[in-house]
């Protein structure tokens, strides 16, 4: 998934526009509803992650359960979130189609991770 495709997918999806608030190309993607990041797209160069010969590359960050950012980046296209709280984010690398499905479950998990706490309370009573 690139990032143009990324940036289609969470329109439809959760209808968010990407936002620039470094007025580069790095992006933010930001509920609606409570104004918190699920998302943050960076570009990244490839030996910031300990990839060599990487160039540039396309992150996608996700804020993610701990447990499961200490399995996942020890598998190929993730890391240890660049920039961010390495515990509770994960960043994976764009343009790689075999993480596809992984991208869009990690973002639905990061979209409802950022939900308010009074949205998850009240969610979790309809169960």
């Amino acid at each position: 998934m690139t990032r143009q495709e990324l940036f289609t997918w969470v329109r439809q999806q959760y209808g968010t526009e990407p936002e620039y608030p470094w007025h580069d190309r790095n992006a933010v993607l930001r509920r609606k509803d409570n104004s918190k990041w699920y998302g943050v797209v960076l570009e990244v160069s490839g030996d910031k992650l300990g990839l060599t010969d990487a160039g540039t590359i396309d992150v996608l960050n996700v804020k993610c359960d701990p447990i499961l950012v200490g399995s996942l980046r020890g598998q190929d296209g993730y890391f240890a979130a660049y920039h961010m709280n390495k515990e509770k984010w994960l960043s994976i690398r764009l343009g790689n189609a075999e993480l596809d499905d992984s991208i869009k479950e990690l973002l639905a998990l990061s979209y409802e991770l950022t939900a308010s706490k009074a949205k998850i309370k009240a969610a979790d009573r309809k169960s």
